[in-house]
């Protein structure tokens, strides 16, 4: 169970980014573009959320939580960063190789798995620091 906890929510991320991808390459009716939502705001404006948008702010909200799932130390900790570096190398390359993942969202969730990679090893890198000054 502890090894479940070890896995990137970016992973859950690139699946559904490529869930998106060859569903519009089957032609099936939903797109980053489709519309989900709407509502107005006071000032009258109309705020319209795209699949596209809510995808980003998961993805915000999920690295969010990875940067602080880096606080934490022992075993699950290594096994949750060398995972993050695997999932951002796989959004990496599927993002210069694969073309219907050349787009804006997905080069957007590919700097978010940069992130979350280099954030977890700086927090991890500083709490070690920290740990071994106090001995």
């Amino acid at each position: 169970m502890a090894l479940l906890g070890s896995i990137p929510l970016f992973t859950y991320m690139l699946v559904i980014l490529n869930g998106l991808i060859f569903a519009h390459k089957a032609q099936l009716a939903i797109t980053t573009s489709t519309p989900v939502f709407g509502f107005m705001l006071s000032s009258g404006a109309q705020l319209s959320f795209t699949v596209a948008d809510l995808l980003i702010l998961a993805g915000v909200i999920a690295l969010y939580i990875e940067i602080f799932k880096a606080t934490r130390s022992g075993t699950e900790s290594i096994v949750d960063h060398l995972l993050s570096m695997v999932i951002f190398v796989l959004f990496l390359v599927e993002f210069l190789i694969f073309p219907p993942a050349g787009t804006m969202l997905f080069l957007t969730f590919t700097l978010m798995s940069l992130l979350d990679v280099v954030a977890g090893f700086t927090v991890t890198i500083s709490t070690s620091r920290r740990d071994i000054g106090k001995s």
